[in-house]
Order: C-alpha cells, then structure tokens, then sequence
C-alpha cells in the first residue's frame, strides 16, 4: 500500500478503531471499507474503492493492490471464502499481502508473506489486532503482537481518562495532576489484582462497581472511594470506621497505595462504561516491560499526541543489560553446573547486585533486570531442589530516579507486579498470594532531579542511605528514597536510557542542570548533549566504588566536538568503554517510523574485563569483536581524541569559509533581482558573479552577487541600481551594534571577505544529507565565488576533490564533526584539517586526479540534473555510481593496498594513522600564502 494513501495511526489508535468496529452491527457491505478507514486508510482511497477505480477483486470482495483482499461472505461460509480468497487471481495478480473472510460472527485471515493464520469469533478479532498492523505501515515484531494486551489496555485507559478531564477539568490542572496520577495507578492496581486472585473471586472490584454503582454514575466516586477506603483499612478496625459490609471482602493492601486522600473525581454515565469496559478486559496478561512507558503517555499532555509510540523492546534493553553484567552472570549459572556450593555462591551473590536506573521512567530497564535475575534464580534453586524458596532478590536492589511523579509511581507499581508474576511462575499461585500483601512501605524509586541529586545517597555503597521521610510507597513527589537495609560487598550496575537533547535544543533548566554536573571539573557543558550529564555522573560515581554503567544515548555522545570535551573527563575518573554497540536504529510502534539513530556506551573501572565492541553488518546482523580498547569513537584502537587544528595534518591546502555578505540583503540576488538591474552586457559581466552557498551547489538554485573591486567602484556608482544597493548596505552596516560591521560600512561595495579562485574553487557545502552515500563536492570556475554557507578550496589541485568525494572521507566527517539533526555537518578545522592522508606520490596524485575528473564528467553527462538528484541513492546513476566505486577502490588500496571491508575497517585505520601523524614531530612551518585571491 502506498504510503500516501494512508495516515499515520499509531498502534492505540488502530486498537480503539477496530474495537469500536467490532462493537457496531456488522454490514457486510461496510465493512471492508470501515476496516482499511480503521487502518488509516484517507477518504479519498476509500472513495476509489467504493468506485470500483481501485478496486480490483474478482470475487465480489474489496481488493487493494499490494495491501488486502477482503471478502463478506454468506453466514457458515467463512472458511471456503478464505480459501477462494487464497485461490483468487486477482489475489496474486495484485500482490495481496493479506486475506481477509468474514460473515459478521466469525472471522478469519492470513498473512499471506508468513503463513500465519487468525481464526476467531468476529467480536473478538480487535484481539488480533497486531496481526494486521502492517496494513497501517508498522513493522510489526513478535513483541508487539505478543503485547497486544498492553496496548489496548492503553487504549481503554486513555478513552477513560481523557472523559474523566472533560467531567473533571479541575483534575487537569497542576494542582490537580498528582490526584488524578494517583487515582489511575489505583485502578491499574485493582484491574490486576482481581484477575489475579489477589482480590479473592474474578473481577470483584469491576463487579463490585458494576452493581453498587448507578446506571447514571451519580454514586461512582463514592463507591471506588469506599473500597480505597477498605483497602486502605486493616480488616479489624473496619467496623470502628464505618467500611460498609459489601467492602470489607476487600483485603488490606497497605503499602501507602491507599493512603492519603481517597477522592475520586466524579463519572458521566459514559466514563463509567469505559471503566467497566477496562476491568472487563483480562490483565493477567499485563506485560510491566512494556506496559509502564506506554500507560505513562496517558498522563503527559505532550505525549498523548503519541500515544502508543513509546514501545521499548525488550531486545533493545537486553543490549544494555546483558553485556553490562546479566551475560556475566549466565556464564557463571555455566560454570556452577550442579555444584550446590558455586550455585548458592551465585545467588548469595546476585541478592547483593543493585541495578540503578537514574532516569528510570515508568521503570522499563528495572523491570526487565529484575525478570532476568529471577529467572537466573530460579534455575539455581531448581537445580539445588530448593524450588519453593522465597527469593533472595529485593526489589530495593532495583532503585531509580525520575524527575515526573506518575512515571515514578509507575515503576514501582511496575516492579511490584513483576514480583508478582515471577512468584507465580518459579514458586506457585498459592505462596504468590500468600506473601504478596499487605504491600511493604518500601521505597526505592526517589522523584527528583538526576543531574541535582547525589547518586550515593540514593545507591550507597553499603546499602544504608540517607533517611528522608519517604515511607509512602506511592506518595509522590518524593525527597531521596530511604533505604535501610545492610547490602556490604554488593555490586552497583546503573544502566538506562536518559533524555537526549543536544546543545540547541535544552532550556535554560537544563544548560544549568548540565553546568551543575561539569563546573566542578572546570569543563563548559554549553556544546555537550543532555544525556551527556549522566555520563560524568556515572563516572564520578565510579570513583567512589567500583561500578560498571551503561546508557542508551544518541550517537552524537561519540562524534564531533562533544567528544574532546566529555571523554577525557571521563578517563579522568578512572573509566573507561568497557562495551558498546555502534549506530543502531531504535524504533518505536509509530507508523512509518523511522527510529532515533543511538548507540550505547558501557563503562567499567575495572581493566580486567573483556571489552566488546557489537556493529551491525550490511545484513543488519549483529556482529561482536573482543577489544583491546575501545576508543570515545566507538572503534577499536587507542584511545584518541579528535581537535580540530588550524592547518591540515597530512599538509593539505587550506580550506577556509567562503565570503560573508553582511549586506542586508543588497549584495546577495536572486535570478530576478539580477535583471531588475537592467544592466548591459558588459555590466553584468563586470559587476556580477554567481554565488554558491550549500543550497545553489546541491540544489541548483541561481542566486548572484555584486562583485565589485575597488579599482571599478567609480563605475560602479555610476549606474544607479547598483548605488542604491551599496547605499543600503553602507545604511544597514551602520545601524549595527557590532563595532566590526560598522567599520565594514567604509567599503560598503563590498562582502566582508572578497575571495575567490584564480583558477577554479573546490566548493563543499557545509551541511549534507545523511541519505546521500558521498559528501557533496564540486568545482566552480574563477568566475564565480562561494558564500559563507559552504567551505572553499582555491586553486587547490584537482586530486582534492578526490578524497573529499571518497567513501573514507564521508566516514571520517561522520564521526568526528558529527551531525546536524540527521545531516552531516562539516567542519573545516576538525573534518578537514585533521583527516589523515598517507604521504602521496606523484602518481598516486595523478591516479585522484583522474578519478575526480571521472566523477565531474559523469556529472556533467546527466546535465541539466542537480547534484540533489544525482546522488539520490535510490536514483544514483550508474556510471556516476562506477567513478566513485573507481575513486574509493584508488585511494583505498592507497592505504592498504585493497578496498576496506566496511566502514568499521575503515574508521579504525584512519584512527591509526591519525594517531602516528598527530604524534609525529611537527612539519616546519610553510611559508604564508594567501588564501585565493582577494580581487
């Protein structure tokens, strides 16, 4: 199905649409088109459907080409429907992705790419839902068909609670927000809970409701507040404080859960349909991975918008927690074998491991570390025949920070019915109820500031924190967490996936957030990304005890200028890249969605470990190498950092900015101001040049400029369309507060810098798309001058344009300027002058001189076409294509005498020569020489 035809629907939205389908009559001849509707399918698509323009089934049926075949059939004939659907020509013909039967009480499909089936009542197919997620552009993986309760538990959530805000719009307000927080982690509670045989009998708090409660909701709040009540109650002092009969079956949760206000915000007949509605639905298949970060949009306005698009794998977490210590762990359940001394060694020592997430959200890494070490457990005690042994892991091991309330409260919750589910599986339903409640007043999530607040006293060493009151498990916001137990010897891992924010995007909050964390070190933090700030902090806490970290951080944390500032205060410290997996996409449930590109970065104290270094191959495999070390590039070799250098390393010419117009518009023209001029042709040809910035060299955008030396100024001023130009910079230059633009005012006729090539210019725009395979290189004539938007290399020899046009040279830019949002951002100080250039022969320069010679006649082949769609990798030219595969294959063997494998080989001995010229001594200054031509 073609993008176009459809909007983007995230996965909640999909869910509400095919549960409110399923809940209308069923009209055989409205459905197919109510179906694709609910897949995000625009009017206009559907209109050509109904038209029969699109329409392309030969069965009757709704056939969209490359998508679905539909098919209403007669009642007790959805079976032989399918299969005259699977037979259809029209089915193959168009590509079908999937099959689709039904008569309006049964229901069938299948996937015609995997095989897979669904067979199942009508009003159950929203079930399925996750089945036909492809329909809407989303990439389904096995999680996410397998968390499909979640998400349409978030679903019906987010209908209830948008309608409570609409009867309670008090509730929305910041003073307001924490009830409403509250309220709703109560009911995820209760849901869970009485599918779970907590609440003794299936269902009895909806029930409960259901029957207590008027049909027009008039006495809703009242009754979910008195079994708050109840369950905020010990059964003996029930009586003394009035519970009534019908809430004392309730049992005593205790935990702080209940405690406080029991209020509740006030239900419309509808709100209390949607309520019913989301206990009825079965959460004992609540997923707590997962379920937290997506239940968390519900109460963040920003995010509601996005409901449904913060899915975290549970694999992406698992390449930050295995390698960081749960691989190490498995290894030795290894080595234990039946050894009962090694084994209860192991779990003795896996009681004392805290895991600490300083920016845990709605507490997804927890959850996960705690499942994985409970599993470790459990085979322990199987293999020692100890099976129905309490387990030695405490939740208080698995401590968090996070700045919002709900989310925090979220993780606990979280972590509580985590507990649960994994009693239940390793030990049994009966000694899971039987220890589960009341809850304990434990409390290990501390709700503040992560870059403000002291890691130790929320994750000390020995396990004894600072005493703040915090003894309400739920009760937020919070102080610092208070634990209070012994831990001595334990191991301290902290891992998780902080705020990103680069430089240009942070509040004034957070700039000093970040200038709180590295003032103390003597480091501006005014280039460094967010997340940058719990790196340091991991590494300061590291110099207290010996701790291994790791976080989820866009790869920008390893490129560019950020890394000369953070990674030798890492090193500092005693740290260092202990694992790590280069640039990976990290994707969400958003239709169409690409993903964030992240890398995750492991630290360690301790120099013993092996160190590992994972990539992905062309295939999108996951490849791991051992490392001796691995450098803040995330590349194997010494640790090197890049600064940029005011003259190139490998004595290459300079490459300086273009020219500055600091005209007020007057200087700079477009096509049409140009001729607006009415200037002969002899004018035009003395006072005008065209101009190049990034976007007239990829783009080929005509603008000119007026280049006017000072030996022509006289008959400059003679032609009045030009004078009045010149008048209006010299104006604008004096206006200006800045004392350097006022003095530019004496020679108004002129840009800032007047340079240009007496030969030629290699022109390189200072911003590429990511998308494009090579930077954008190419040469001008000495008629024309560049603009301060791109880099110029003047008269420099043609075999120039040859390494910038190279595979290596993009992979360098890459990492050590790093990007601008998704593009690659040049630098000439730090891209250019540093790239390391093996000393070149006479012929090697002659060989680059033909290849780059090569590149601009393919390009000149394909004329009038733009460098933007040349190098459109889906439409590259094949001979263009075929020089720069000649250029890398010349300059490669270059190097090492054969093509490089892949960027990593190719990274990691420009690294390694990098550091042998940087080391060398010094070249002996070369004689001062102008850089172009100043006309």
């Amino acid at each position: 199905m073609p993008m176009e035809s459809c909007t983007q629907m995230n996965a909640v939205e999909i869910e509400q649409a095919i549960t409110d389908l399923a809940e209308q009559p069923f009209d055989p001849i409205e459905f197919p088109y109510a179906f694709l509707e609910a897949f995000g399918n625009k009017e206009t698509t559907i209109k050509r459907l109904r038209a029969g323009a699109s329409n392309k089934s030969d069965l009757g049926g709704v056939l969209q080409t490359n998508n679905i075949h539909i098919l209403a059939s007669e009642e007790g004939q959805v079976t032989q429907m399918l299969a005259s659907l699977k037979a259809s020509p029209a089915t193959g013909k168009t590509k079908a992705k999937f099959i689709l039967a039904t008569d309006g009480k049964d229901f069938e499909a299948e996937d015609l790419i995997s095989g897979q089936t669904v067979a199942c009542a009508f009003k159950d197919f929203p079930d399925h839902f996750g089945f036909f997620l492809p329909l809407a552009g989303i990439s389904t993986v096995r999680q996410i068909s397998e968390d499909a309760f979640d998400i349409r538990a978030t679903s019906r959530l987010n209908r209830l609670y948008v309608e409570l805000l609409k009867d309670n719009p008090e509730w929305g307000t910041a003073e307001r927000r924490h009830d409403m927080n509250k309220f709703m982690a109560r009911l995820i509670f209760c849901f869970f809970a009485e599918d779970t045989e907590i609440f003794i009998g299936k269902g009895r708090f909806t029930d409960t409701i259901a029957q207590m409660s008027e049909r027009d909701a008039s006495n809703m709040h009242e009754v979910i507040a008195t079994l708050f009540r109840a369950m905020n109650t010990p059964r003996d002092e029930r009586t003394a404080v009035g519970i009534p009969r019908w809430a004392t079956e309730f049992p005593y949760v205790n935990g702080a859960l209940f405690s406080g206000s029991v209020e509740v915000p006030r239900f419309s007949r509808i709100a209390r349909s949607y309520l019913l509605h989301v206990g009825n639905l079965d959460w004992t298949k609540i997923n707590p991975d997962i379920f937290g970060s997506m239940i968390q949009a519900i109460t963040e306005d920003e995010e509601r918008g996005e409901l449904g698009m913060h899915y975290t794998s549970v694999p992406n977490i698992l390449k930050v927690l295995n390698p960081l210590f749960l691989d190490e762990l498995r290894a030795k359940l290894d080595e234990a074998g039946e050894n009962p001394r090694m084994l209860l060694n192991l779990r003795k020592r896996m009681a004392r491991i805290r895991v600490f997430d300083p920016a845990c959200g709605s507490g997804n890494f927890l959850v996960i570390a705690y499942k994985e070490m409970r599993a470790i457990e459990a085979e322990i005690n199987r293999r020692r025949g100890e099976v129905d042994n309490a387990s030695d892991i405490p939740l208080t091991n698995f401590r968090g920070i996070e700045i919002r309330d709900f989310p925090a409260e979220i993780a606990r919750l979280a972590l509580v019915i985590a507990e649960y589910q994994c009693d239940v599986v390793y030990r049994g339903l009966k000694l899971a109820l039987a220890e589960f409640l009341p809850l304990r007043n434990d409390n290990w999530i501390t709700c503040g500031n992560a870059l403000r607040i002291d890691w130790l006293s929320v994750c000390p060493p020995s396990g004894i924190g600072v005493k703040l009151q915090a003894d309400k498990l739920f009760e937020t916001p919070l102080g610092q967490a208070e634990i209070d137990f012994q831990n001595e010897g334990g191991e301290t891992y902290i891992c998780g996936n902080p705020p990103y924010k680069g430089s240009q995007t942070q509040t004034k909050e957070q700039k000093e957030d970040l200038a709180s964390v590295f003032e103390p070190y003597g480091i501006s933090s005014k280039q460094i990304d967010y997340v940058g700030g719990w790196f340091m902090k991991a590494a300061a806490y590291a110099q207290v005890t010996p701790t291994d970290s790791a976080f989820v951080s866009t790869n920008s944390i390893c490129q560019g200028r950020i890394v000369p500032i953070l990674w030798p205060a890492i090193f500092k410290c005693g740290s260092h890249i202990r694992f790590a997996h280069s640039s990976f996409k990290w994707t969400n449930l958003a239709a169409h969605n690409a993903g964030v590109t992240v890398a995750i970065v492991g630290l360690s104290t301790e120099v013993s470990k092996t160190r590992l270094l994972y990539d992905l191959d062309r295939n999108g495999q996951t490849t791991v190498r051992e490392a001796t070390n691995i450098t803040p590039y995330l590349s194997v070799g010494e640790d090197v950092v890049v600064e940029g250098q005011r003259k190139s390393i490998s004595g290459l010419p300079d490459m300086s900015f273009g020219n500055m117009p600091v005209d007020g518009g007057n200087l700079l023209l477009s096509a049409d101001d140009a001729a607006s001029l009415g200037l002969s042709k002899q004018d035009e040809e003395t006072f005008l040049r065209r101009i190049y910035g990034s976007a007239e060299f990829i783009r080929g955008v005509v603008r000119k400029c007026l280049w006017i030396p000072d030996v022509k100024l006289p008959q400059a001023l003679e032609i009045a369309s030009i004078r009045v130009r010149i008048d209006g910079v010299r104006e604008m230059r004096l206006k200006s507060k800045d004392a350097g633009t006022n003095e530019l005012a004496s020679r108004a006729h002129q840009f800032r810098e007047m340079y240009h090539g007496g030969k030629h210019t290699l022109i390189l725009p200072g911003v590429s798309s990511e998308g494009r395979e090579y930077l954008p290189v190419g040469l001008i004539d000495n008629h024309s001058v560049v603009s301060n938007l791109a880099f110029a290399l003047y008269d420099a020899p043609l075999w120039n344009l040859a390494l910038i046009a190279s595979r290596l040279h993009l992979v360098w830019i890459a990492t050590v300027c790093g990007k601008l949002k998704t593009d690659f951002r040049y630098s000439n100080t730090l891209g250019w002058n540093t790239f390391p250039v093996p000393t070149l022969t006479e012929k090697n320069k002659a060989d680059l001189t033909r290849c780059a010679e090569d590149i601009l006649l393919a390009r000149e082949h394909h004329f009038p076409a733009t460098i933007a769609q040349l190098y459109d990798p889906a439409n590259m030219p094949a001979d263009l294509r075929g020089a720069h595969e000649r250029n890398d294959e010349v300059l490669e063997r270059i190097y090492i005498g054969r093509r490089f494998k892949n960027d990593t080989e190719r990274l990691e001995k420009l690294f390694e020569l990098y550091t042998k010229i940087a080391a060398s001594t010094a070249p002996a200054k070369s004689k001062k020489r102008k850089v172009g031509t100043n006309a």
